[in-house]
């Protein structure tokens, strides 16, 4: 699949590309066979543009961004030509330069941003010794070099002084992304290579750093090539998008253009695979089948194994680079009748009578039904450390859960979202029986767990009773996994434990239908394999098993499909529901990302629970939080969430105040969402809002906001909102109470 340089002919207004890549190979030898990991691309990279990159996990994006800087970890061959065209004229091949020049090209011509902030800052060494150090390495003056360095902070919405006197587990993830933006910029260089650098945050600060990244580029004329597996945030953000499939750009193009009327199957599928909160969920489909093995990439278009169009001619030969019109290449045979064979808004299977039911289901009201869990005004406060200087005061407390009441009924379905640090994980722990409160209630059908635990029950109910009913499925599989432990020990121990009557044929047989029901097939190839031989998917798969084995009543499932590509969400999704059907079992759903929220919530007529540090300020049927927000906060998340559809209507300025969530030792007074609220009032500061019923279509649609009381004083009160504040707030308002590193 190589656009050959004759061919790719460039149909944008201008061409300036700044970076050219010509038949770019990144290979390592392996015992089974060469592994290509980046395979004869070529790219044009144009001048002062923003180039999204998207594709599965595995496909070579990582891989792109390493070669455009030379920078390939051994035993990795990087192979082919790349070209650095500077302002100035001047040209650079990029893999003939010297170790001096390379690193002078690394910084001062192209940066990088990676993935992990974390793990690129030195945890031992304050955010300024990085500015310095950076400045001092490449002989640039200091005192001016620090000037730029608080200037780029402050046009990130940063107080500079507190960011460089900081260490980096003092700020939190979404501080620490944008102080690492700040330092791959400190020696301006013209181009910004960046990867995957939302992929770890929440959707508001997701949606703050792309409109920071458009204002930097504008500002400081900047060419950034975005790479991510998430398919709607290029976007709001990238004027081209290229598509990668098995380490090749199988269609590249406007990024309009693209996301409208996409000309290549998988980019179709692709689309139709990712949740968004616009499209029918019964529209929404799972890429079936999985990428190719590097070292084995089928002969021909690499798609067609998982290809609806392939035919005969898909297998033998490879495709060319066809001219799809509109600046758009795509490399596909049959790219003509994708439209017609992969419809974008029909429902394909509708006369298949063994798909399964994805129409929405409406959420009934079951208020006088007896809960399965019932929490009643509970709360978590976490003490902070305390030191010496602190012995005559109290030590302060993370108000991590304040005061919710939450009931979840059988073959019920609560999804809990907000912003990291806003109390989801700990309020779910604490429902299953993982966190003991510290004031308040958690009835397990009208048994107090922790009266039973601490042995103060009736007798009617034993802990262990409770403990097994309530299961939890963690976020990252590869760490609850045991990894000294194959798949058969690890899914056969809560049968061994929990039913004893089986014998160990019993049991294998048991592992090996769960195993093909959850679509791990053959199972006899996975039984025996340990977690790390498991795709991550493939470890979500094995971890739900083992929670199901248990025949639980709740499990809590905490941000279970966020580490997995956005090809596999809705096929996680998917299983989760038919699992519960199966097993008669309710879920507590984690997720920071409203679209995948109201997935869930659709198909099983379940809720949706806004967080907003420690309080519920929001609950009801999906089809009203999402369409009809009542409470400011939910607006914003509702903002925040990327759409597919590039003519959507969003509204420019930002519903939020501040970026930054507030440090949660130290909550505002009265609504704690007042410092950030676009509409607060006075009232607002001084007075806490109770819980109200919405106006809406659904008796179970309630929030927490003065302004869905008609006759409340709100409305006669005083705004404190600045008619001169932008739409993030001040930077120098950001010093005053922002959070802690819990992202």
């Amino acid at each position: 699949m190589t656009v050959s340089e004759t061919d790719y002919e460039r149909t944008v207004a201008h061409s300036d590309p700044i970076l050219q890549m010509r038949d770019t190979t990144v290979s390592f030898g392996m015992e089974r066979g060469e592994s290509r990991v980046l395979d004869n691309v070529d790219m044009d990279i144009e001048r002062n543009e923003v180039l999204g990159v998207v594709g599965e996990s595995g496909s070579g994006k990582s891989m792109f961004a390493s070669a455009l800087l030379d920078a390939v970890v051994e035993p990795g061959h990087l192979r082919g030509d790349i070209t650095y065209n500077s302002g100035d004229g001047e040209s650079l091949d990029v893999l003939e330069l010297s170790k001096a020049e390379r690193k002078a090209y690394r910084w001062e011509e192209v940066s990088m941003v990676f993935q992990g902030a974390m793990s690129s800052f030195n945890p031992v060494r304050d955010i300024e010794t990085h500015f310095v150090e950076t400045l001092e390495a490449h002989d640039y003056d200091v005192g001016e070099g620090m000037e730029r360095a608080r200037q780029l902070l402050e046009d990130l919405y940063l107080d500079a002084d507190r960011v460089l006197d900081s260490y980096p587990h003092e700020l939190s993830g979404g501080m620490k992304q944008r102080a690492l933006i700040a330092l791959s910029l400190i020696l301006e260089p013209e181009a910004l290579v960046m990867d995957e650098p939302t992929a770890a945050l929440d959707l508001l600060m997701q949606r703050s750093i792309i409109s920071l990244l458009e204002n930097l580029k504008e500002r400081y004329d900047l060419t950034i090539v975005f790479i991510t597996h998430d398919l709607p945030l290029v976007a709001d953000i990238a004027d081209r998008v290229g598509v990668l499939y098995a380490f090749e750009f199988v269609e590249l193009g406007p990024t309009d253009e693209i996301l409208e009327d996409a000309a290549h199957p998988y980019t179709r599928k692709l689309l139709k695979s990712t949740p968004n909160l616009e499209s029918p969920i019964e529209n929404m489909r799972p890429v079936e089948g999985s990428a190719p093995d590097p070292v084995n990439v089928p002969d021909g278009c690499s798609f067609h194994p998982r290809c609806p169009l392939a035919d005969d001619q898909c297998i033998e030969t490879d495709p060319g680079p066809y001219d799809a019109g509109e600046g758009r290449f795509v490399h596909c045979h049959h790219w003509e009748h994708a439209a017609e064979e992969i419809p974008m808004d029909e429902f394909t299977d509708l006369d298949d009578p063994g798909a399964p039911n994805r129409a929405a289901r409406e959420t009934t009201d079951r208020v006088g039904e007896d809960p399965v869990l019932s929490l009643d005004d509970v709360k978590v406060h976490f003490e902070k450390e305390s030191g010496f200087l602190d012995f005559f005061e109290d030590p302060p407390a993370v108000k991590a859960v304040d005061g919710i009441d939450l009931d979840i009924y059988e073959n019920d379905v609560v999804v809990l979202v907000g912003e990291s640090g806003c109390g989801k994980t700990t309020l779910g722990k604490t429902a299953v029986g993982l966190q003991r409160p510290t004031g308040g209630s958690v009835e397990y059908r009208g048994d107090d767990i922790w009266d039973v635990r601490d042995g103060n029950g009736d007798g009617s109910r034993s802990w262990s009773e409770i403990r097994r009913s309530l299961q939890i499925v963690h976020q990252d599989p590869g760490s609850a996994l045991n990894p000294h432990r194959r798949n058969n020990k690890i899914l056969e121990a809560p049968l061994k434990r929990w039913h004893d009557d089986l014998d160990g044929n019993d049991r294998r047989q048991r592992v090996m239908s769960m195993l093909e029901h959850v679509g791990m097939t053959p199972p006899e190839d996975y039984y025996e394999r340990y977690p790390h031989q498991l795709s991550g998917g493939e470890q979500q798969r094995v971890a739900l098993i083992r929670a199901m084995l248990m025949n639980p009543e709740v499990i809590l499932a905490d941000e279970p499909v966020s580490a997995l590509d956005v090809s596999l969400r809705v096929e996680m999704m998917d299983l989760l529901i038919e699992l519960q059907n199966m097993f008669d079992t309710s879920y507590l759903f984690i997720s920071h990302d409203l679209s995948n929220a109201r997935y869930i919530a659709e198909r099983t007529g379940g809720r949706i629970g806004v967080l907003y540090l420690g309080e519920l300020v929001e609950i009801g049927p999906p089809e009203q939080v999402i369409n009809d927000p009542q409470h400011p906060y939910t607006q914003a998340l509702r903002w925040a969430t990327p759409e597919l559809d590039p003519a959507e209507e969003r509204a420019e300025e930002s519903p939020i105040r501040e970026i930054d969530i507030p440090d949660p030792t130290n909550p505002p007074s009265g609504c704690r969402y007042h410092t950030r609220c676009p509409e607060a009032r006075e009232v607002c500061a001084e007075q806490t809002p109770g819980s109200y019923d919405a106006d809406t279509a659904s008796p179970l649609h309630r929030g927490t906001c003065f302004r869905m009381v008609d006759n409340h004083e709100y409305w006669s009160s005083p705004s404190i909102v600045d008619e001169d504040e932008d739409g993030f707030g001040s930077p120098s308002d950001e010093s005053a109470g922002t959070a802690p590193s819990d992202d």
